[in-house]
């Protein structure tokens, strides 16, 4: 038998700390806690930890995905939020269903990490 598991994050890089910090929160996470050397942050009921490292190889390939009821509701925040005048430079496309039949929409943060922001299928 396995042992029972409380949870699970990534450790999500970042090459300019505060900068990364920012967008998240101006994404919508919120900081739970945090120091100079890690932030946890959550959105619902997700959470990650955000560290000042930066290998530009390991971030350039390191991508997430945020499961949501509604992608076009999500497109509206970063739209309404200005995600993408506020952090030039960074990837935001809007949702379209993918060859795999799921519709998302993507995201990269200042570090270069891309966000799947995938709407759960209709069942």
């Amino acid at each position: 038998m396995v042992p029972s598991v409380t949870d699970i994050k990534a450790f999500v890089p970042a090459k300019d700390y505060a900068l990364s910090k920012a967008f998240y929160t101006d994404l919508g996470f919120t900081i739970n806690w945090g120091n100079d050397q890690i932030a946890e942050m959550q959105i619902g009921s997700s959470r990650f930890l955000l560290q000042p490292f930066y290998v530009a190889q390991h971030a350039g390939n390191f991508m997430m995905t945020l499961n949501v009821d509604d992608a076009d509701a999500w497109w509206e925040h970063i739209q309404h939020q200005q995600i993408a005048k506020k952090y030039p430079g960074i990837m935001c496309k809007p949702p379209a269903v993918q060859p795999w039949g799921i519709r998302v929409l993507y995201l990269s943060d200042p570090s270069g990490v891309l966000w799947h922001i995938a709407e759960n299928p209709k069942r």
